[in-house]
């Protein structure tokens, strides 16, 4: 297993891909991206079990269902870094005929990636789906699903939340990047989310949190105790406490960066706060 400060690194190398993407091209989503990398890189790095001889069933290996499509730089990043496609086809980000969309899409075959997202609202539903199809193949592997905290004003969210619930797939861990953030300002402005952890309790959710999530150590620890109330005949929700903008000092603190692109100066600035790792693509 990476050691904390090899999933450091490997974490910094994901941010300095991020801003280099969306600036490349001038369009993307950087805020929730970097929020969520340190996450993603325990996720894949520490957490699941998985194969990078992709195939679109999983049977044998944990899944991952990306719901808030839009961090899809986060996602393409630490999944090349994961071996399932080259690094260098980063730079080809959001380009014409590329297989890194804005949003995530399957037509093009990439590997690592299951569902076409960005829709938001209908990841919790293909992941249940996933998760149901895995017990009835005697499958014991588990199945993760990230969300926004905003794409929880989606009502589908909540019918999966009861499905879920109600038939017991407790196979299931669902991820909310909990930043209180969205494009148009902060989610209590835009449509109060009331308190997350008694929603999904009411709902029949087994509700953790993970009060610093963007530290390694707290994230793999929270991870763990996820995993361990899997099996028990209720699905596992995770309030990941993030910032939005993480690890770039102008981005942090404000919803600004949600979806805008920095441009050469300010890409500079993030580069020098994030010194290269494993190698720029």
């Amino acid at each position: 297993m990476p050691t904390t400060t090899e999933l450091q690194d490997f974490t910094t190398q994901v941010r300095r891909d991020i801003i280099r993407m969306v600036h490349a091209v001038n369009s993307g989503h950087p805020g929730g991206s970097l929020g969520c990398a340190e996450f993603l890189t325990v996720l894949y790095q520490e957490v699941m079990d998985y194969s990078t001889d992709f195939q679109m069933d999983g049977h044998g290996e944990d899944l991952f269902f990306l719901s808030n499509g839009h961090i899809s730089p986060v996602i393409y990043s630490v999944l090349a870094h994961s071996g399932f496609f080259p690094v260098k086809e980063l730079a080809t980000f959001r380009k014409l005929n590329s297989r890194l969309q804005g949003h995530p899409t399957t037509h093009e075959g990439l590997p690592g990636i299951r569902i076409a997202s960005g829709s938001l609202g209908q990841g919790l539903s293909v992941a249940i789906g996933a998760a149901n199809a895995k017990k009835l193949n005697g499958d014991g592997k588990l199945v993760y699903t990230l969300h926004g905290d905003g794409e929880l004003q989606e009502g589908q969210i909540w019918e999966a939340a009861m499905y879920a619930a109600g038939k017991k797939i407790d196979n299931l861990i669902a991820t909310i990047d909990y930043n209180l953030k969205q494009i148009d300002g902060a989610t209590n402005d835009v449509m109060p989310l009331g308190n997350l952890r008694d929603k999904f309790e009411a709902f029949g959710w087994v509700v953790l949190d993970i009060k610093k999530g963007n530290d390694i150590e707290s994230i793999i620890t929270g991870l763990k105790e996820a995993k361990s109330a899997t099996g028990k005949g209720k699905p596992v929700c995770v309030l990941l406490h993030t910032e939005m903008g993480n690890g770039i000092d102008f981005m942090m603190g404000t919803h600004a960066w949600h979806g805008k692109a920095p441009n050469d100066e300010q890409l500079q600035i993030g580069l020098d706060q994030n010194p290269e790792t494993l190698g720029d693509y």
